[in-house]
């Protein structure tokens, strides 16, 4: 099977391209990128005024399966990434019961290969049950295909443990991804403590509860020579530790969240659960911050934290709905938004939502080069569309961003091959 991707924009940074080109898919793989492919093909796609590029990847979601069905399963989580642009997604172990064995990991392998969507790479669990106490068999974990760990919706308050996990996951060559969040300063909080949090009479999580956690963090990835992955950085304070990390070394890399650069706190007056999040939306200074941070590199990759919950949960008083929204099919049009206002480049976008995730994670994707599994997105930058849930193929909406107009959508997908997204329907 030949499938021919003609008049496309290419943007494949790993490779340095950013020029019209066409792509032949043939087998499964990349077979040829190149100015002006003549050779025929079994399927053509038109991709004029389209930017194609390496299949986006979300190193950063949760698709809560086992457990918490009514919120989402494999398969509607997937359905989302892949009308969001995604060719593969990490969920992350904060099920019930706890992802944090072998048998757990094959367990989405197994559902991702039967539905035939996209890749899934599973995040295995450091603790047992996430409990913060007794490591995971980290060996027998990256065996069922774990390609990172994860306490993720927990802290690991314990350094200790945290020490010894940074150490352990170097004999396998995987990485930490941590939650940071002191406890202490967290103390019951629902969102960024300041002036609004003051005014809606709710009590506040200081960024400090954040940013404490980043430092202990820093100085215990020093102390192993392990490598640490910092989630959804939300502050200016943490977001300059990590930039002083790096500039000294550390084997330290972060992530931040659409969110964290198009909103700030007051998204969440008149106790607005939609926006309610954890870490929480912070200031306007915050959101500069995370600007800068991604334009010099100190954010190495864009995720979604992806989290979605039942309208009824969402439904309640401010301080007793959960943390989290949805993000999976709204990331690529509110990430754009950042090429758009000069924040970063079209190939600088990419490179953060395709070949860095996969550098991180240690996995052979991110890039066009002939021979590599054709995992490919197209989107076209200037479609606009309004965020209507009605059109979510997620379980769950619990998105602020309901009703935003945006810019920027994906038409087609292509997984191992397979043209699996044609003109925005899943195949």
């Amino acid at each position: 099977m030949k499938i021919l991707i003609k008049n496309g924009h290419v943007v494949d940074p790993k490779n340095n391209l950013d020029a019209a080109m066409d792509v032949l898919i043939e087998n499964k793989r990349i077979s040829k990128v190149a100015k002006s492919i003549a050779d025929k093909a079994d399927q053509e796609v038109d991709a004029a005024g389209k930017v194609v590029c390496p299949g986006l990847i979300d190193a950063h979601v949760h698709l809560r399966q086992p457990g918490f069905e009514y919120k989402e399963t494999v398969e509607t989580g997937l359905r989302a990434a892949l009308k969001g642009g995604f060719t593969g997604v990490c969920p992350m172990p904060n099920t019930s019961p706890v992802s944090d064995s072998r048998s757990d990991m094959e367990f989405l392998l197994g559902e991702a290969r039967r539905l035939s969507l996209i890749r899934v790479w599973p995040v295995g669990a450091v603790t047992l049950g996430q409990e913060g106490k007794e490591l995971t068999e980290f060996g027998e974990l990256k065996k069922g295909g774990a390609v990172a760990l994860s306490d993720d919706g927990r802290p690991i308050s314990n350094s200790n443990i945290l020490r010894r996990a940074l150490e352990y996951a170097k004999k396998f060559d995987l990485v930490i991804m941590v939650h940071c969040q002191d406890e202490e300063l967290f103390c019951g909080g629902c969102m960024n403590e300041g002036v609004v949090s003051t005014r809606l009479g709710l009590p506040g999580i200081p960024v400090e509860a954040e940013s404490a956690e980043v430092a202990r963090d820093i100085q215990l990835a020093d102390l192993t020579g392990g490598r640490l992955h910092f989630c959804h950085i939300s502050s200016g304070k943490s977001i300059d530790l990590i930039r002083q990390a790096k500039s000294q070394g550390s084997r330290v890399t972060a992530e931040t969240c659409p969110h964290y650069f198009h909103l700030t706190e007051e998204a969440v007056l008149h106790y607005r659960t939609a926006a309610k999040m954890n870490p929480p939306l912070r200031t306007a200074e915050d959101v500069a911050a995370v600007k800068r941070a991604l334009r010099d590199g100190t954010l190495d990759i864009l995720s979604t934290d992806h989290a979605p919950h039942s309208e009824n949960e969402k439904d309640a008083e401010f301080d007793k709905a959960p943390f989290g929204i949805t993000g999976l099919e709204t990331s690529l049009g509110l990430s754009l938004a950042l090429v758009k206002e000069g924040v970063i480049s079209l190939k600088e976008l990419i490179d953060k939502m395709s070949a860095k995730p996969a550098g991180i994670l240690k996995i052979d994707r991110g890039h066009l080069s002939p021979g590599a599994p054709a995992d490919v997105t197209v989107f076209d930058p200037e479609l606009e569309w309004t965020v209507d849930k009605k059109e979510f193929e997620s379980k769950s909406s619990n998105t602020p961003f309901l009703g935003k107009k945006l810019k920027g959508r994906a038409t087609d997908v292509f997984c191992d091959g397979r043209w699996v997204m044609k003109n925005g329907k899943i195949a």
